[in-house]
């Protein structure tokens, strides 16, 4: 399908961009902006933000919509809490968002290594704000309760998209659970938030339907972008949804009683995360 000109992005801010990347490499760390080919990391990036992905650029599903390689992951690296507490620090972030590849191979799903990193980094950068777009950790309460006891100011976790096309879009994931994991969440009473793209042939009814089910089990933050094709390996676009869509729905979301949503083609779960808060 044609992508339409609005869709179109340019690299700004050469030289801050550059000095991200080069700070993300000396640490050896990782991204979802780099790894999930996020259009947005030039503007991100040219800002001085990045959404930092641990537990390795390997993941253990394979879902149609996702850029991020699939496989048998290497070991978490012991190192990799510093590493990301330091360059943060290095980057001067007052708020930073931490995401990680599925770890179905690890017995706890690796939320012992999410609870060492948020408090590494709470450690090094004393007064900053975290944002932990977390897996489903495969509904275990005990994985979620690392979590929460981590204490990051956001939790989030994305359905990605509406119930009727989980089983095609998100490999092993389950609607339900998912809601599930974010009730459980929510319920700590850490504010909560979840996103979903559009354009994998979702009606406007099923859009509807999910700020339904996110808004009664308590997250009060929700995100809504344009399904955007990775390569000819994955998931098709079946529609360009117009940017006078995304504002009308953003209008309807906080109608229905969401605290704040982001909302347009563009819009990933960490675009402007600092403004979730």
């Amino acid at each position: 399908m044609k992508k339409p000109d609005w869709i179109r992005r340019k690299l700004t801010n050469a030289t801050d961009y550059r000095q991200v990347k080069g700070k993300l490499q000396r640490g050896n760390l990782h991204t979802i902006c780099e790894s999930g080919n996020c259009p947005n990391k030039g503007e991100c990036w040219a800002l001085g933000t990045a959404t930092f992905m641990i537990l390795g650029d390997i993941c253990t599903r394979s879902c149609g919509f996702c850029n991020v390689k699939t496989g048998k992951p290497l070991p978490p690296n012991p190192s990799e809490p510093a590493e990301i507490a330091l360059t943060i620090r290095e980057m001067k972030l007052m708020h930073c968002v931490i995401t990680s590849v599925d770890r179905d191979d690890l017995p706890d799903g690796g939320a012992a290594f999410w609870n060492s990193v948020i408090n590494e980094i709470k450690s090094i950068n004393p007064g900053i704000t975290i944002e932990a777009l977390v897996p489903d950790f495969q509904g275990d309460t005990d994985s979620l309760r690392e979590i929460i006891n981590a204490k990051p100011d956001i939790i989030s976790h994305n359905l990605e998209t509406v119930e009727r096309l989980t089983t095609k879009v998100r490999k092993k994931a389950i609607y339900r659970r998912s809601l599930s994991v974010l009730e459980y969440f929510s319920k700590s009473g850490i504010r909560t938030k979840s996103g979903i793209m559009v354009g994998l042939g979702e009606n406007e009814t099923e859009v509807f339907q999910t700020m339904d089910d996110l808004i009664l089990i308590g997250v009060r933050i929700f995100t809504i972008g344009q399904y955007l094709q990775p390569s000819t390996q994955h998931l098709p676009v079946k529609a360009y949804i117009d940017p006078d869509v995304f504002a009308a729905w953003k209008e309807i979301g906080l109608s229905k009683g969401f605290e704040y949503v982001e909302s347009g083609p563009f819009v990933r779960s960490s675009y402007h995360a600092a403004n979730h808060l």
